[in-house]
């Protein structure tokens, strides 16, 4: 699922994150690496949400349930 946002959004995340390396990193992000970077957030988030329902799932009404 992409998400679709405006251009100028885009282009000041692009030089949010190339100013961050830069002050951080002490270097410069190149195309490549900024889209690997790109790449391996969206795999990332893509698992977490794939098991969404898993990992985040608590039964309903527990609080009145009898207790043993």
């Amino acid at each position: 699922m992409a998400i679709t946002l405006k251009p100028e959004t885009a282009q000041a995340m692009r030089e949010s994150i190339k100013r961050y390396v830069a002050e951080h990193l002490d270097q410069d992000i190149g195309p490549t690496i900024y889209n690997k970077a790109i790449f391996d957030s969206q795999k990332y988030f893509e698992t977490r949400v794939v098991d969404l329902e898993g990992s985040c799932h608590e039964p309903e009404f527990q609080y009145w349930r009898p207790r043993k």
